[in-house]
This record gives C-alpha cells, structure tokens and sequence, in this order.
C-alpha cells in the first residue's frame, strides 16, 4: 500500500510540497551520502538555494565527520545497519553567528535513501546553559559555587599537564573570615551579603594580579558562608601560593565601607600545593581543611601551609582518641612508680605512679601523648579510676609483702574533670576499702592551675578527701598562680616545686647556679613550712642540686638522681634491700 501511494504521481507532489513547506530543516540523502533533494528550510539554513546543495555530501553539511563515533553511526543508517540515529553539532549560520543543531539521520522506507533533518536548538541549549550557570553560581558574590569548584577541580587533577606549558602541580587557597557571624549579628544579613559582595571582587583581584594559567586565570569560589577557595591550576610551586596568601592578607585587611559602615575584617587561610598526580579531590580539601584549622588556632588573620609532619601528628592524635577507651576496657594501660626521697635522710618515703600506655601500633606512649586526649573526651574519668585503683592495690601488696618495712605512700595524679564528672570523694573511698589501704598512704596530684581556682564543688571534693585522711599535693608548683595566701585556704599539705626551678640549681661541671632560682625557691619552701606544708622538688638530676636543696629546707626530692619510673617489681626488690628505712641506693642509675 505505501509503495502504491509513493509511486502514485499524485501522492509525489502532496509529498514533495509537504517536504517543501516544512519548517523543519530537511535533506533526501543517498546511499552515496550525496544530498539528493533539500527543502526551502535547510537552504535558508545554510544561507542557499535548494538546487546548490543537491549532490553536497551530507555529512560535510553538518559535521558528522568530525569524530569516528559519530561518522561510523552516520554510515551504519546509510547502510540500513541502524534504525536511527542523533546527534547535536555547532553549526556557523551565513551571517557569521553560530547555531546549535540537533541532527537526526532516519532511513525513508523501501527507498534506499535516508532523511536527514536539522533542528535549530539554540534558544533551548541557551536556556540550559543559563539553568546551568544558576546551579553553578553564588547567588550573593555571582562566583562559581561549591559544585562548580570541585568539578574544576576533579577535572584539573585528571587531565594530563599540556607539553611544554603544565606544571602538573595544583594548588589551593582555603580561607574564611575571622569574626564574619558578628557582623551578620550586629548588623543585619544584608550588610553581611554586601561584606561578602566585597570580599568576592577583592579576592578576584587578587587572582587576576597573580597571573594566568593555561585554563585562563585562578578560579575563585565561594563554598558557603564566609569559606571562599582560590584554585591554581599549574602553580609553579609553594612560593607562589604564598604569595597569592599574602596578597589575599593584605587586601582584605584594608578597611570595606558598606552601606555607611566601615569595617575591617581579617582572614585565614589554609595553603596546599602538591603534585597533581595521585591527588584526589577529597584528599587535596581535606588537607587544607585541616591547615585552614591550623591558622585558625595558630592565632587567626595569617596564612599557614600544609605541613605532612604535623598532619601525621594529628592523625595519631585521633587515632589515639577513637582507641583510647577501648585500650582501658582491653588492659593496655600499665603503671610505673618513681621514688619520692627524703632529702634528709635519703629514705624512700613514697613513689608517684606513672601510667603508660602499650599501644599496640604506637609502642610505650608517656601521658603527654594521652593525658590532653582523655581530659578532651573525658575518658579520664575511667582511665584515672583504673590508675588509683591499681595505685592504691599495689601499695597495699608491698605493704603486706614487707612488713618490716615502713610502709610507703603513694601520689596518684588526678585532673579537674575528674572531680567535675564524677564523684571522686566516694571513688576514692571505695578504692581504699576494697584494697585495704590506709588513707594516710595515698596523696592525690592536682596542677597548679586547677588547685588555685577551685571553688564549690571542687574545694568541696578537696576538703572531703582531707577530712579522709588522704593528702592533697599541688604538682608543678610555681608555673601558675602562685598565690602562696590562697594555700591556707586549701585543704593542701605538698608543694611539688616545678623543675625549671630546680634545673637553675646546677653546682657541677663548673656550671653557676642561677641566685633568682634560689632566692625564690628558698622563699617558697620557707613560707610553705610556715603554713605546715612539706615541699617536693622534682627533676632532681645531680648531686648539687639535691645538697643546695636539702640545706634550703626543701623535705623531697625526685628525679633521676635517685630513680626513673620502674616497674612495681623494681620497686619490690628495693624495698626487700634495707632492713631499715628504705635507701633508694640500689635503683639509683636505673
């Protein structure tokens, strides 16, 4: 039947005058891929006659020859392989203006041929491009937002350095501003869309007077909020980011007169630059999130750059913090315990016990590796229980394995927040019940800082203990407060003089000793022996300083004169050494 209508001489001129008419741009292509007849609306297109574009080829009137993907789809629809195909090229238009054209290639049946039509679909792929730039832009500063960043981004890490004009480096600029939510606070949202608006055209200035790269100039995005990025691709290294940081400093501290307010703001911001190869997005952001923390905490209003040492160290910093309360639970703490010597007769009066942690990756960790991270979380509170239990139990087995002997005390260390987040009065008093341990034989350590300024429930907490029977010592004496007249309002008996007083005590080796060291080492032992309190000096390393010590009245000294921290089994042969008062002579050296 529609062989019959298409050899029907009538049914020719209905078609070829509906082919004519068409608005739509169209060709009757051979399986030569000539053009074998055009209507009125492609001849316009190409700015023609019909009759010039019969015989054209095809393909050369659109472009189908422009990649083998598309050139072997356009011929495998000439060949009847393929029921249709579509494709969109960027055409030039007769007047020197460019088109985009959606072009369909669909055999005619029964005829051999092909049709090949052009749709002009320019407003459309214009109005895709503004949709586009809407979901790629700030609303506020009109700069490329978060996903436009990091799509320029992924794809300058992907895409191979040009010969002879890449660097193959990247790097990024990471700031946000110092302070910007009191502006939005104090002065409204739309003072603060303005700071931002000013911010933007400085920072692109910025970019623009640094110079440019082969992808034109350095991108600048807003992030959200006040976080705004400077991306370079084929920096030329960690110099130039810097000075990109420093312009960037310098134009934003220069004061922004908005809506009749002047104001002045400061940045800071995080540096990175490295290699592109083997960099992902991820990673690149994540470093100068993290350096962007740094200059934050480093002061504020500065640059700092990425530094691989101190981001190890964070790393282990939180790798120790997921695992530390875990470690208590599994047993990986263990505790070591350094002499307390009377300087007057060199007997062993007590030991201060030290906790270590067995770190399964990370070997013996000291407390300065731990101690921050367990106050920060509040682990402590767990981890300090386990120390004065095991403490208290361990003085009390030394005390019944020798009991011929004086029994010695023990000095645990306790930070504020155990006193804050538990009730440290009834855990101590459990401890010594269950362990047998007199009250008399257990001194709590308490810093400086958090001593002075206990009040309420803390001094509360304090004076209960004292009532106990157990003794209170201030550690690190002399580095805080101070405040000798607050001490008679404590429930304190131990002044434990810090060590950077006693280094100054240096008699051997021909090194002088310090006199301010002294004058004020010596005021304070004898204005604490005036309020009944006995003094420790600790990092006690050589023999002149334990003699000067001793003839100011200082009560005990500890250091590595008499003794590391040893295990309790070191302490336990000690003890069974002297019939009489403990000597401290056979773990000397250790």
């Amino acid at each position: 039947m529609l062989r019959r209508i298409a050899t029907d001489p009538r049914h020719q001129r209905d078609y070829q005058a509906a082919f004519n008419a068409a608005r739509l741009a169209m060709a009757v292509v051979g399986d030569d891929g000539l053009v074998v007849a055009a209507n009125d609306a492609l001849a316009e297109l190409f700015g023609t006659e019909r009759t010039a574009l019969r015989d054209r080829t095809a393909a050369d009137l659109v472009d189908l020859g422009d990649d083998s993907r598309t050139w072997d789809a356009y011929h495998e629809v000439l060949h009847g392989l393929r029921t249709r195909f579509r494709c969109t090229r960027r055409l030039k238009h007769p007047d020197g203006r460019s088109l985009w054209a959606e072009v369909t290639v669909a055999p005619v049946p029964g005829t051999g041929r092909v049709l090949l039509s052009v749709a002009d679909i320019s407003d459309r792929r214009e109005l895709q491009a503004q949709v586009r730039h809407l979901q790629m832009h700030d609303p506020v500063t009109r700069l490329p937002n978060r996903t436009l960043f990091f799509e320029r981004l992924s794809a300058a890490l992907t895409a191979p350095a040009e010969s002879g004009g890449g660097t193959g480096r990247i790097g990024i600029c990471y700031l946000d501003l110092d302070g910007f939510k009191a502006v939005n606070d104090t002065l409204g949202h739309h003072v603060g869309d303005q700071l931002l608006t000013a911010v933007a055209d400085r920072l692109t200035q910025c970019a623009d007077s640094d110079g440019y790269t082969r992808t034109g100039g350095h991108l600048v995005a807003r992030l959200g909020g006040d976080e705004f990025a400077l991306l370079v691709e084929d920096s030329a290294g960690t110099e130039q980011l810097a000075d990109l940081a420093t312009s960037v400093l310098a134009a934003l501290q220069q004061p922004f007169d908005l809506a009749g307010q002047r104001l002045s703001v400061s940045a800071s911001i995080g540096v990175v630059e490295r290699d592109a190869a083997g960099t992902s997005a991820t990673g690149l952001m994540q470093a100068a999130d993290t350096t962007l923390y740094w200059a934050k905490a480093d002061g504020k209003a500065r640059w700092t750059l990425f530094d691989p040492e101190r981001n190890a160290h964070r790393m282990t910093r939180q790798a120790l913090a997921s695992s530390l309360r875990p470690a208590i639970e599994d047993g990986e703490f263990a505790l070591e315990y350094q002499p307390l010597v009377s300087l007057e007769d060199g007997a062993v009066r007590g030991v201060e016990a030290l906790v270590r942690w067995n770190h399964p990756q990370f070997g013996t960790l000291t407390p300065n590796r731990f101690i921050g991270i367990a106050e920060e979380d509040g682990s402590i509170v767990q981890l300090g229980r386990w120390v004065l239990r095991t403490a208290c139990r361990q003085a009390r087995r030394w005390q019944i394995d020798h009991p011929d002997t004086p029994p010695i005390f023990v000095s645990v260390n306790v930070a504020v927040r155990q006193v804050w987040d538990s009730d440290l009065v009834a855990d101590v008093a459990e401890i010594l019940a269950d362990t047998g341990l007199a009250p008399q034989l257990l001194q709590l350590e308490l810093t400086e800082s958090a001593v002075m300024g206990s009040a309420g429930r803390p001094l509360q907490a304090l004076q209960a203990l004292s009532d106990m029977g157990v003794h209170i010592a201030i550690d690190d004496f002399g580095t805080g407060y101070s405040n000798l007249a607050y001490l008679s309002r404590l429930p304190v008996s131990v002044l434990k003089l810090d060590g950077s007083f006693v280094r100054g005590f240096r008699y051997d080796e021909g090194v002088h000793p310090n006199p301010a060291d002294e004058t004020i080492v010596e005021a304070m032992v004898q204005l604490a022996h005036r309020l009944g309190l006995t003094v420790t000096a600790e990092c006690v390393e050589t023999a002149g300083q334990a003699a000067r010590l001793r003839r100011i009245g200082c009560d005990t000294g500890q250091g590595w004169l008499y003794s590391r921290a040893v295990t309790a089994d070191r302490i336990a042969a000690m003890l069974g050494t002297s019939p009489g008062p403990t000597s401290v002579t056979s773990l000397s050296g250790v």
